[in-house]
C-alpha cells in the first residue's frame, strides 16, 4: 500500500498542493513552522477522518476559505482507491471513496492504513489511561469494522446508562437492559484488545531486542477493571450489579473497557513510572514498528509510515533501526535537514523542500 498522489486545497497553510509521491522514502524538508507536519496531518486525516493534533475540524481550514479539501490516491495490491474529503466550517465533512459518498465514518476505516510516529507519541507511555485506550482503539478500528461498530454501540449505551444513573428516580429494569447491552458490546471490545496486546508481545520481543542490541526485554499487559478475564461476560455483569449503588451515587459507570488500560514493562519494570526518557522513546518506537507488522499480517500489506520530525529526537542506534527497516514500506518523513538520511536514499526516493505552505522546485 502506498500513496500515489496527494492533493490539499485550503488546508491549514496550504492554499493548493498537488504532488506525486514515490513508493519508498519521501522526505519533506524545511525550517520549523513551514507546514511540514500539516502534510502528514492531512494524510492521517484521510485514513481516520480526524486529526491527530486537534478535535476541532474548523482549525484545519485555511483562514482565507470557507472549506478545505483533501485527496489521496492509494495504490493497493488488489484495487487502487481514491479518498476525497471535504471539510466544512460548520463542522460537517463529506467523504468519498472512489467517488462514492459514504454515510458513516466506519466505512472509511481500513480503506487506507497508516502508522504515525511523532514526538507527541511519548504520551502513550507517560500520560493517562485514556491516551492508551485511544491508541489501541484507533489501531483496531482501522483493522476491523466490527470493532468500530462495537465501540460506537458500547459508548452509546454507556452514555445512556450514565444519564439514567444521574436521574434520582432509578428504573431497575432499564438499568438491567443497559447492563446486558454493555456486557455484550464490552465483551467483544475486551477480547479484541487482549488479542491486540498479544500480537504486540509477539512482534515486539524481536523488534525491541534489535533496537537495544539485546539489552532490554519489553512486555505489554492488559489491565482491566473486569476482574475475571477468563469469564468476561459473567464477571462484568456481576460487577455492574454489585457496583450499582456506588455508580448511582457517582452518576458514572465504574467498570468496563472504558476504564481499562495497558502497561508497558522493560526488564520487568513499569516504564511509565520508572523508565528513563530513552527507554520510553524506545518503547514507543517498538509499539509503532510492531503495529506495522500487525497490519501487514492482518491485511496482507504494509501501511504507510509517517515519521513527523522524530529522527532528530533519537540516538544513533534507534535512528539506524528505523532507516534500515523501512525498505518495503512507503515512508514519509519530515525533518529540518537530510544529512543523516543520505545513505538511505536512492533513485526512487523523493525529497521535497517546504517553505510557507508551498513545495519549492
Amino acid at each position: 500500500m502506498f500513496i500515489k498522489k496527494l492533493q490539499m486545497l485550503n488546508y491549514r497553510n496550504y492554499e493548493a498542493l498537488n504532488i506525486d509521491l514515490g513508493p519508498n522514502v519521501n522526505v519533506f524538508m524545511g525550517d520549523n513552522a513551514q507546514g511540514k507536519t500539516n502534510i502528514l496531518e492531512g494524510i492521517y486525516y484521510c485514513a481516520f477522518a480526524k486529526s491527530h493534533r486537534t478535535s476541532r475540524d474548523k482549525e484545519l481550514i485555511n483562514w482565507k476559505s470557507e472549506n478545505a479539501f483533501l485527496s489521496v490516491t492509494v495504490g493497493k495490491e488488489r484495487l487502487d482507491k481514491r479518498i476525497d474529503i471535504s471539510i466544512l466550517k460548520d463542522g460537517k465533512k463529506a467523504i468519498r471513496i472512489n467517488k462514492i459518498k459514504i454515510s458513516k465514518i466506519g466505512e472509511l476505516f481500513g480503506s487506507f492504513n497508516v502508522v504515525m510516529f511523532s514526538p507527541e507519541d511519548l504520551k502513550i507511555i507517560k500520560d493517562s489511561p485514556g491516551v492508551r485506550r485511544k491508541f489501541i482503539d484507533m489501531e483496531l478500528c482501522q483493522l476491523d469494522s466490527k470493532y468500530y461498530y462495537n465501540l460506537v454501540q458500547y459508548n452509546k449505551v454507556l452514555n445512556e446508562r450514565n444519564t439514567v444513573l444521574k436521574n434520582r428516580s432509578i428504573n431497575k429494569d432499564i438499568l438491567d437492559i443497559y447492563d446486558m447491552q454493555l456486557v455484550e458490546f464490552g465483551y467483544n471490545i475486551v477480547i479484541q484488545r487482549i488479542n491486540y496486546i498479544n500480537k504486540l508481545n509477539q512482534y515486539s520481543k524481536q523488534i525491541h531486542n534489535d533496537i537495544t542490541s539485546g539489552k532490554e526485554n519489553i512486555e505489554f499487559k492488559y489491565v482491566s477493571t473486569i476482574r475475571n478475564l477468563e469469564d468476561i461476560k459473567e464477571s462484568f455483569y456481576s460487577q455492574l450489579e454489585r457496583n450499582r449503588k456506588k455508580d448511582i451515587d457517582k452518576g458514572l459507570t465504574s467498570v468496563g473497557p472504558h476504564r481499562d488500560d495497558f502497561m508497558v514493562f522493560i526488564n520487568d519494570i513499569d516504564t511509565k513510572s520508572y523508565g528513563s526518557q530513552g527507554q520510553q522513546r524506545t518503547a514507543v518506537l517498538t509499539i509503532k514498528f510492531s503495529s506495522l507488522k500487525i497490519i501487514k499480517e492482518l491485511t496482507g500489506e504494509y501501511p504507510v509510515l509517517l515519521l513527523d520530525d522524530v529522527l532528530s529526537e533519537l540516538d544513533f542506534s534507534r535512528k539506524r533501526y528505523i532507516l534500515s527497516t523501512i525498505g518495503e514500506i512507503q515512508t514519509i518523513i519530515t525533518c529540518t535537514g537530510i544529512e543523516d538520511l543520505y545513505e538511505y536514499l536512492d533513485d526512487k526516493s523523493k525529497v521535497f523542500k517546504v517553505k510557507d505552505g508551498a513545495i519549492l522546485n
